[in-house]
């Protein structure tokens, strides 16, 4: 099941403060500031940065493309 976009988009990340980027098919959020990928378990956002995966500079350049071509953006 997906977030509703409503909440998605009450989402911020807890490290930059910035909008979230919500991968549904894949149930992740993803923050192009602070880099970081977080995980969804049972429709709960894991919004802590020591639990987020860090991504590299090519990395978020791939997700970025991806929302892009998805027609994701951040809120």
């Amino acid at each position: 099941m997906s977030l509703q976009p409503w909440f998605v988009e009450m989402l911020v990340c807890p490290k930059s403060k910035k909008p979230l980027i919500y991968f549904s098919e894949e149930q992740f959020l993803f923050c192009p500031e602070s880099r970081l990928k977080y995980r969804i378990e049972d429709e709960v956002p894991v919004l802590l940065p020591e639990e987020g995966e860090l991504m590299d500079e090519a990395q978020t350049s791939a997700l970025l493309a991806r929302a892009k071509e998805l027609g994701l953006s951040s809120s």
